[in-house]
């Protein structure tokens, strides 16, 4: 493992743990270069998951970008950080157990929005806002009214 301080490759694990989900390992390591330490994680990848975007452009699936997401939407919402995590493993499980290698931006956000909508109805409406494109405050206001129709 490179350091990412230095860039030295010759790194020493100093400790070694599951997660609290037990879906990764974390390593404690030490970079006897420059004396830093840092986090690693080691995960589990069933297959290699390509996302097809809407203009049919195609990516490797980035579980980082999909976290990165998640966590935008719950900004400043008082949802624990483990709560997040275990629904974001749930996420890339349920797509790694597909079946399917390409995963459209589409199937992807709408397993998010459901993971949202029990999560927190706040980031629900934040996600929905960008991966619905809304464009005026109009669309907000239908879109939160279709949530309270369905919740009564």
């Amino acid at each position: 493992m490179r350091c990412p301080f230095c860039g030295s490759e010759d790194t020493q694990v100093k400790d070694s743990r599951p997660t609290d989900d037990r879906s990764a390992i974390r390593r404690r390591r030490f970079c006897p270069n420059c004396a830093a330490r840092f986090t690693t994680f080691e995960r589990v990848q069933l297959r290699e998951l390509t996302v097809v975007k809407k203009n049919g452009q195609r990516e490797p699936f980035d579980r980082d970008k999909l976290a990165r997401s998640i966590y935008t939407a719950l900004r400043k919402r008082p949802v624990e950080p483990e709560k997040v995590e275990r629904v974001i493993n749930s996420l890339v499980r349920q797509l790694e157990s597909s079946g399917e290698s390409e995963i459209p931006t589409d199937y992807i956000g709408g397993l998010v929005m459901e993971a949202l909508a029990s999560l927190d109805q706040v980031a629900y409406v934040r996600f929905a806002s960008v991966y619905r494109n809304f464009r005026e405050a109009k669309d907000f206001g239908e879109f939160v009214g279709r949530i309270s129709a369905e919740n009564d």
